[in-house]
């Protein structure tokens, strides 16, 4: 089997136009593989060109982009996505029934499933996962860490603030979970990684819970950095922190495999090295394509994919810093910001300005909300207000990431130098701050130690809790700021069950959200993927719930 040194060689390749991926269409993700079981002399290595690497293996104690592309791969939850799409589909769970009082979920099992470890899915093991997340303590229940149980289930049994009331197996087929309120985002929220069933067995065995050092910087368990154990159709193999993660094929797999054997994600943090890795012939594929290479790329004859832009790109503000607390200061660094400018000179083309938190695709999406136009003179004015001047100017830190290119951020360096300079001209004075993305999440989402800062969000799923109800539904480190109108409008939002209440509650939400300006939403940046000529099949996704089994590769 080749492994990552191979070196393929190119005869001349046609050119290839965006888009000409075939998109996988089927009816659940993993039920119909994109492989053949006729023998093939493909070379069923697939390596992918990772822009960063993993933070754990553990998807429950994840939260970002990179750690989710390898979970979707050993893990799978009750709920899927709906392939090609951002709307809930059935997985683990082959149908779900909701109580009238949208308190109650009782969900119809897949039979035959075991976990890579040989435990059998059923009922108990999806109790055991729910049950786990609900009762972790210390800092398990940082925001480093266990992020999205806390954001979304808005607690855990010890802070008598979480909304899970329970889990019950009826059988081992069947179970119900139950809430102490509704959520109506609640199925498709069961669809992220965070949520995926994992082995009870190795769970236990490998102390999974058993992590340390503080919320800024956490360690992580026995099981996060050797152990994962999930039903999905491949299986961990190694992990070589900040060069690779190696999985192979799991052979009883319930679902059907694809011709892919064994998934390499290759890091290489600089945009320019993968670009050369992929001409080289060392990877198949990467993600986050620089927008000044998709000309040449595509005339080199590979193939150029873009995914639907279901993200945003914001500058956060956060407000434990006594400055960023006046909203006059935020409303200053907002006029100061032209998008227009920042858009044309380092995001892709067809990235759309951002006037909220959310894609205009969400329920609630809202074209009224309050706007802060590009207008320096207005920004000095409003400096000048908070009592900042030449001989006293605004000193403020600005927190980026370097290394790394997100979905909602290719290039984050040339979008800090670009903002820089705009803020820079109307007399803030900035003290930069750059870290490698693991320690910049935890820096942002684990203390109040961090100014304003480039951040942003891919979607999970098509619900407007899962952008501003993600953000700013509670209290977070990343904002620091407690606004109780805003947290009981999301809060209400989040427990209507149609989507025409959705529709007003998060509109009169977003107006609420950008007259109080905790950040400036900037923009909705497209991502692209590009690959070699022999990847013939690749499953994009919006919210990237892509799964290798369906790729496909010619000879």
């Amino acid at each position: 089997m080749l492994h990552s040194t191979r070196k393929r060689l190119f005869a001349g390749a046609a050119a290839i136009a965006i888009g000409s991926l075939i998109l996988t269409a089927c009816a659940s993700q993993r039920e119909e593989g994109g492989g053949s079981e006729e023998p093939s002399e493909v070379d069923s290595t697939f390596i992918f060109g990772a822009s960063g690497d993993v933070s754990s293996l553990d998807p429950a104690f994840a939260s970002d982009g990179e750690s989710f592309r390898v979970s979707r791969q050993i893990f799978e939850g009750l709920v899927g996505v709906e392939p090609g799409t951002a709307d809930p589909a059935p997985l683990l769970a082959s149908s779900w029934e909701q109580s009238e009082d949208g308190l109650s979920y009782t969900f119809t099992l897949e039979e035959g499933v075991t976990f890579h470890d040989g435990t059998p899915f059923n009922a108990e093991a999806v109790c055991f996962n729910f049950d786990r997340q609900n009762n972790f303590t210390g800092i398990a229940q940082s925001e480093s860490l266990s992020y999205y149980w806390g954001k979304l289930m808005r607690g855990y049994a010890d802070t008598g603030t979480s909304i899970y009331g329970g889990c019950e197996p009826n059988g081992d087929t069947e179970v119900t979970v139950t809430l102490t309120e509704p959520f109506a985002g609640f199925i498709p929220a069961l669809s992220l990684p965070a949520f995926a069933m994992q082995s009870p067995t190795a769970l236990e065995e490998y102390g999974a819970d058993d992590v340390g050092g503080t919320s800024e910087a956490p360690t992580l368990s026995e099981y996060a950095t050797g152990h994962p154990t999930g039903t999905g159709p491949f299986q961990f193999e190694s992990w070589d922190p900040g060069s690779t993660t190696t999985l192979t094929a799991y052979e009883d797999y319930w679902g059907e495999q694809g011709v892919v054997e064994e998934i390499i994600f290759q890091v290489i943090g600089d945009t320019t090295a993968r670009r050369q890795a992929l001409e080289s012939g060392s990877i198949d594929g990467y993600d986050l394509v620089a927008p000044a290479d998709l000309g040449a790329l595509e005339e080199a004859g590979f193939t150029l994919i873009n995914r639907d832009p279901f993200n945003v790109l914001y500058l956060g503000m956060n407000q434990a810093v006594p400055e960023l607390a006046d909203e006059r200061v935020r409303q200053a660094i907002a006029h100061a910001i032209d998008k227009e400018q920042l858009i044309s000179q380092v995001l892709p083309e067809g990235t759309e300005v951002a006037t909220q938190f959310m894609p205009d695709s969400v329920i609630g999406w809202n074209p009224d909300v309050t706007t802060y136009e590009y207008d320096p003179e207005q920004a000095q004015a409003l400096l000048a207000e908070a009592g900042f001047d030449e001989s006293n100017p605004l000193t403020i830190t600005f927190n980026y990431p370097v290394n790394i290119s997100r979905p909602y951020m290719p290039n984050p360096e040339q979008i800090f130098t670009n903002l820089q300079s705009q803020l820079e001209a109307v007399g803030i004075v900035l003290n930069p701050v750059s870290n490698e993305w693991g320690e910049y999440l935890d820096l942002i989402q684990g203390g109040s130690e961090h100014g304003i800062h480039l951040l942003g969000w891919t979607g999970d799923y098509n619900d407007p809790d899962n952008f501003v109800g993600t953000f700013f539904g509670a209290p977070s480190n990343e904002w620091g700021f407690d606004n109780s109108e805003i947290f009981s409008a999301l809060t209400t939002g989040r427990g209507l069950a149609t989507a025409e209440e959705q529709e007003s509650a998060y509109a009169d939400a977003n107006a609420q959200i950008m007259e109080f300006l905790p950040g400036i939403p900037l923009a909705h940046p497209v991502p692209t993927l590009v690959f070699d000529e022999r990847v013939t099949s690749y499953p994009a996704s919006p919210v990237q719930d892509e799964v290798y089994n369906l790729v496909e590769l010619s000879e």
